[in-house]
């Protein structure tokens, strides 16, 4: 397993995250994930620590908690310093009701951290997220009590996600002024049918030292394998939901994706799935892809991923299979700025 600096800081991270979002089925929704129990939760972190995947990604909300003891639970046998931990908060959990419950507020992170911390049996955690943009508490709040914990020892790094460009400079910007903890990561959707994230996030990240922790790397189950032009989907799929589809898009243009995936897996004897992560190992600001499992069989095939790279030519294929325009301005910016420091198609997927 390759390691990875965690954007603009000294913390190296393994390149592949696993995330636990199928641990607890608390509800409709994250039952949809997957159903892990405790013992195959404790199966799946030793093959991940076996593969030198020690980076683990958890929310206070995924299964109203559950995610979180679990992987307490599941981690527990393991010295803590060998192991990395990755929660959220900002949401509100489903059995919580209270104005206070919501929000990245003084009041509600210091709650969420103190609980976290319980629920995952640990003293700190190593990568704390605001899980998405509050606008109605004052960015100097949030990051003042984000700055209190770190040095209180609670939390070692911070990072943000779903952040919009605006938010998360705005925010390095207040850090830099005080001399606070300032954001070391951003945890953001990013795939071969979803490169939004190049648009205005990735510059941004470039220019700032925010390493991407990408969620989601195979578009919501849509880069599997199993969904090709002809097909019905999987009975197991996700898609079958339209509010868990994620971003809608053509299927013309998700099968001329996938049918560029099937000629280089055939080229170099890997699967679907290996290909389109790998793909985003090779992308810039790219410090950790979060693979999700719901078996060790799935899990293994995932961590497979890593260690190998795609050609050049292999990689500007996959480019130009998922190129899409992107929206105003950064269409106009990239056909007439005389000094782009970004490489079009290589980094935009422009055509």
């Amino acid at each position: 397993m390759n390691y990875r600096s965690l954007g603009r800081s000294g913390l190296k991270v393994p390149e592949l995250c696993f995330g636990t979002g199928t641990f607890g089925a608390g509800n409709e929704f994250f039952a949809a994930w997957g159903n892990t129990s405790q013992q195959q939760a404790r199966e799946l972190i030793d093959i991940c620590m076996e593969a030198g995947c020690n980076f683990f990604d958890t929310a206070d909300v995924y299964s109203d908690g559950a995610s979180e003891t679990m992987l307490g639970k599941a981690i527990s046998h393991l010295k803590r310093e060998d192991v990395l931990l990755s929660t959220k908060a900002t949401f509100r959990q489903g059995n919580l009701t209270g104005p206070n419950d919501v929000g990245s507020s003084r009041y509600h992170l210091i709650q969420a951290l103190d609980n976290s911390l319980k629920r995952l049996h640990t003293d700190y955690i190593d990568v704390y997220h605001l899980h998405a943009f509050d606008a109605t508490t004052p960015v100097e709040e949030t990051l003042n009590t984000l700055d209190k914990m770190v040095r209180e020892g609670k939390v070692r790094y911070i990072a943000c996600s779903n952040f919009s460009g605006w938010h998360l400079m705005k925010s390095l910007s207040v850090s830099e002024r005080y001399g606070w903890a300032r954001y070391v990561g951003h945890q953001v959707y990013y795939s071969l049918i979803g490169r939004d994230y190049e648009w205005e996030l990735m510059p941004l990240a470039l220019d700032q030292g925010v390493g991407a922790l990408i969620w989601s790397p195979l578009g919501w189950g849509r880069l599997t394998g199993k969904i090709r032009r002809g097909q019905p989907l999987p009975e197991t799929s996700r898609l079958h939901k339209a509010a868990e589809g994620g971003p809608i898009m053509p299927d013309e243009y998700l099968y001329k994706v996938v049918d560029a995936l099937d000629e280089v897996a055939k080229e170099i004897n890997k699967t679907v799935p290996q290909i389109a992560l790998n793909w985003l190992l090779s992308r810039p600001t790219v410090s950790a892809v979060i693979i999700g499992a719901r078996d060790d069989k799935q899990l293994r095939a995932n961590l497979a991923s890593s260690g190998w790279s795609l050609t050049p030519g292999q990689i500007a294929r996959l480019d130009a299979a998922s190129a899409r325009t992107p929206a105003y301005p950064y269409w106009h910016q990239t056909q007439f700025a005389e000094r782009n420091p970004f490489p079009v198609p290589q980094t935009y997927g422009i055509k």
